[in-house]
């Protein structure tokens, strides 16, 4: 079975700077690998002509298909389109649907004059199948090469997704026959990548070739992603359906979520088929993990709120910790968090609470508590459950990995029966 490659190239210096985060490249690639095409590179180029080029001349020399997104504006460091121009042999002339088109947006649409640097964005050259834009005044241009096809798109996302989805994708799919690509994908916690490997060794050298598993780890986790790639569905999906569960057997006591999703995702299912709330009380971690929770469309459904008690005074006056817990204990403590979550429950009336307390650093450790000792608690009307955590990294990844075993603690209280909340 031949697989259809792809390479993608996006160009700027912005890119290279790290003035703009690359989000094309990443929608482009899971577009491409859903109708069964495979992305072997991406590059990311700065508006250099023999940069883009070269970049250009070794992906067509690589992949079947090229897709390049930036460098198409009205503005002197928009090179991409008299550089294709150049490549593919041709030359730029006036393309009279494009020019309707952008003078119906500057028209109709900006409301402002056009003025003749915007009219030579209607110029593209002879060699190219032109791309409506919907959105936008740059055209993408389609070229075809020694049997490889490059498709260059502008770089403002909605521009390029409008693109792909109205045009190039439809395209592609009608020229090439293509595999389908299954992914099973499931997230494990509370057991690092290479015990994970070595526990599941067996499985993953038995697996056939067309079957890859991949470790993601991230946050103290683990991601692992089944992919299988063939022709005949039926067939393929009931594989992947019977080595997904196995792995999910060999695995049940590490598994998180047999999806792919996040842990607030997997956190929030569980209180939504319980038609549960939550509250937070967090300290350490700042609003984080009710930042993580309300990111999700719906949370209102079963998020009633958060405390960020960062001073001491706060973890008295609003949570009700007692000022004897924190001069014997201290804020960072198993009886602090406790009372945290006990007091987020009653504030918030909800059905389960989560507390954090701890020093995220640089500074504020000691030896009995160095940098990156947390304490995390989850409760319920029917108890509470607490645990000391030790991370070691810098203070924004300290946070986010409180935060995400934050979720996974409360996650496990949740399915523990001895708390639940129908005893």
């Amino acid at each position: 079975m031949e697989i259809i490659t792809s390479s993608i190239i996006t160009i700027g210096d912005e890119l290279l700077i790290g003035q703009v985060v690359d989000t094309n490249s990443a929608w482009m690639a899971q577009e491409l690998n859903q109708v069964g095409i495979s992305v072997s590179r991406r590059v990311a180029v700065g508006d250099d002509w023999q940069a883009i080029w070269n970049a250009i001349d070794q992906e067509m020399a690589g992949s079947h298909i090229v897709l390049v997104t930036g460098g198409l504006g009205p503005t002197a460091d928009d090179i991409t389109k008299p550089l294709l121009n150049e490549y593919f042999g041709g030359k730029l002339v006036l393309n009279q649907k494009v020019l309707e088109h952008v003078r119906y947006l500057f028209d109709k649409v900006y409301k402002r004059p056009m003025i003749p640097r915007n009219e030579k964005q209607a110029e593209v050259p002879d060699t190219c199948t032109v791309i409506h834009n919907a959105n936008g005044t740059a055209p993408g241009m389609w070229f075809e090469k020694n049997g490889r096809i490059l498709v260059s798109m502008p770089g403002v996302p909605f521009e390029m997704k409008g693109m792909m989805k109205d045009s190039v994708i439809p395209e592609l799919v009608g020229r090439y026959k293509l595999p389908l690509i299954l992914h099973r994908t499931m997230l494990t916690a509370g057991i690092g990548e290479s015990f994970l490997a070595d526990r599941i060794s067996a499985f993953e050298n038995a697996l056939p070739s067309h079957v890859k598993l991949a470790y993601l780890p991230h946050y103290g986790m683990v991601r692992l992603r089944l992919s299988a790639t063939g022709f005949n569905r039926e067939e393929l999906i009931m594989q992947m359906d019977s080595l997904f569960e196995t792995l999910q057997e060999q695995l049940a006591d590490v598994v998180a979520t047999s999806r792919d999703e996040p842990m607030e995702a997997a956190v929030a299912r569980l209180l939504l088929e319980r038609n549960a709330t939550l509250a937070t009380a967090e300290s350490c971690t700042g609003g984080y993990i009710a930042h993580l929770i309300t990111s999700r469309a719906g949370s209102s459904q079963y998020f009633n709120g958060s405390v960020i008690s960062y001073a001491n005074a706060v973890k008295t006056d609003l949570l009700g910790v007692p000022e004897a817990t924190l001069q014997s204990d201290g804020a960072v403590s198993e009886a602090t968090v406790t009372q945290m979550v006990k007091g987020a429950l009653a504030s918030f009336k909800s059905d389960y609470a989560i507390a954090t307390s701890g020093i995220m650093g640089p500074g504020g450790g000691s030896e009995e508590k160095p940098v990156g000792t947390v304490w995390i608690a989850a409760g319920n009307k029917n108890g509470v459950r607490a645990m000391r955590f030790q991370f070691r990294f810098d203070r924004m990844r300290n946070i986010e990995l409180a935060s995400f075993n934050a979720l996974n603690f409360l996650r496990k209280f949740m399915l523990d029966q001895s708390f639940h909340p129908k005893n």
